[in-house]
């Protein structure tokens, strides 16, 4: 089924003030990075690339950088209480604090994003090392979460000066993820808007998709959600507000435990999404589970499609299809202890789009996990 969208023409190079690369890092503060590390190394397969800490002269925290494909977590923890990460781990719980951003020129992001209202919070800054420079920027986006302009075009080291390469991880156990497809910011109460009308007017990103309450709603909540893309299309941000229902909706249950906006998940690409979810699940990752009723309607839904409908049921997996073929989906339980950050594990065969079709299926899905929680 075809959704709602608003195609905006991609802006030419011309245009578009603040082109990106794509996504370089996501940076999360956690409680204890060594632990968090070795969970998504041991379950999502990512490999430990660079460590940077007190054994590389780095006194206040420790960072571990993890990768797989073009997907790279930093994993940063304070060593003494009284520090800016501290205090964002104990208000958030471990939670994405940074969305870095790749560019040619840091210097000039920055620039035309706080000429246009943007809050810097940290102003072009060089790093060096023997493998070259990097210059980095950060301004403020919903929240307590930035944005970091990154740019490495001068650099040959793995991650970032003051980390030490790590050339071999005997944990990691790939599963076969690509990149982000798309992270997805919660906001609250009527301020969707307002974020959507920043990453318009601040970063000259386009409104690429809108969904309303009647397209995300269940017989018990609802909430809106429109998606921005940045100029090429390499970027893209949903941001989600909760709207009106009979019981508290997701984004209010998530706005709860995190004290506030913030990242709510991250969607992650492979090229085969039934081998990814087995390797994920044989490695000890927990996914949202679909009633049978979904998949005895599937095929009357979205046609014909490559992957046989039983493995899809035994998997747990979701598909939706629009005008430019379909796409298959499939969503972690949270990942902390508070119900707050999950993942998306996608593959797209065609389709752009968000799988409306699947609303309804996740949502309930997700109201589940709610009610056993007692926070619906």
């Amino acid at each position: 089924m075809a959704m709602p969208t608003q195609n905006l023409s991609p802006q030419t190079n011309a245009t578009d003030f603040l082109p990106l690369k794509g996504t370089d890092h996501v940076e999360f503060y956690v409680g204890n990075a060594r632990q968090a590390a070795y969970f998504y190394r041991a379950a999502f397969g990512m490999s430990l690339v660079a460590y940077s800490g007190p054994e590389t002269g780095q006194r206040d925290h420790a960072s571990y950088v993890l990768q797989q494909g073009k997907v790279r977590f930093v994993l940063t923890t304070a060593l003494r209480p009284d520090s800016d990460i501290a205090r964002h781990v104990q208000l958030h719980g471990d939670g994405v604090r940074a969305i870095a951003l790749w560019v040619d020129d840091a210097h000039q992001a920055w620039l035309e994003t706080t000429r246009r209202g943007a809050q810097s919070v940290q102003e072009p800054t060089e790093y060096s090392d023997e493998y070259g420079r990097v210059t980095i920027a950060s301004i403020a986006t919903y929240g307590d979460t930035i944005h970091t302009f990154i740019d490495r075009g001068h650099y040959t080291g793995t991650f970032f000066p003051g980390y030490q390469t790590i050339t071999h991880d005997p944990i990691a156990r790939p599963v076969g993820l690509l990149h982000i497809d798309h992270m997805v910011g919660n906001v609250g109460w009527n301020a969707m808007n307002q974020w959507v009308d920043f990453y318009a007017n601040v970063m000259g990103f386009s409104l690429y998709q809108h969904f309303d309450d009647k397209d995300i709603s269940t017989e018990y909540s609802a909430l809106m959600s429109k998606v921005m893309a940045n100029g090429n299309g390499y970027v893209k941000f949903p941001i989600n507000e909760p709207a009106e229902g009979r019981r508290k909706s997701q984004i209010e249950e998530y706005l709860d435990f995190y004290q506030g906006p913030g990242v709510q998940h991250i969607a992650l690409a492979t090229s085969d999404i039934l081998a990814t979810v087995s390797a994920l699940q044989r490695q000890g990752i927990d996914f949202l589970t679909i009633p049978h009723s979904y998949y005895t309607e599937l095929q009357s839904r979205v046609g014909k499609i490559d992957e046989p409908v039983e493995e899809l049921e035994r998997l747990g997996i979701l598909v939706d299809r629009d005008d430019e073929g379909y796409m298959l989906q499939i969503f972690t339980r949270p990942v902390e202890d508070r119900p707050t950050l999950f993942y998306e594990i996608i593959q797209r065969k065609g389709s752009r789009s968000f799988g409306k079709g699947n609303f309804k299926a996740l949502f309930e899905a997700i109201e589940r996990e709610q009610a056993l929680r007692g926070n619906l």
